[in-house]
């Protein structure tokens, strides 16, 4: 009888150990639910940058409006006849 409750005693350990330390335990479920959610939310992020990425590609390849305001943000490249005045704003 003592061996069987040695038995179970260790048994029950074993699992209270996996249950709370080991790996897939509560608390490291828990924190990779949390890595889950912060990895989607960076996902996200980048999907929404990649969107506005593509309409920029896009534009570039299907206008030279889009082309000639990157030049001239850019590039403060003018068109031929412009004047070209910098404001500068006092300190």
């Amino acid at each position: 009888m003592k061996a069987l409750l040695a038995v179970l005693l260790v048994l029950l350990t074993g699992l209270q150990y996996r249950l709370w330390v080991a790996e897939g335990s509560w608390a490291d479920v828990t924190r990779l639910e949390r890595e889950i959610e912060k990895q989607a939310s960076e996902n996200e992020r980048l999907i929404e940058r990649n969107r506005r990425l593509s309409i920029e590609v896009q534009a570039l390849k299907n206008g030279l409006d889009s082309v000639e305001e990157r030049a001239r943000e850019d590039l403060g490249m003018i068109r031929e006849g412009e004047t070209f005045y910098m404001m500068v704003a006092p300190e």
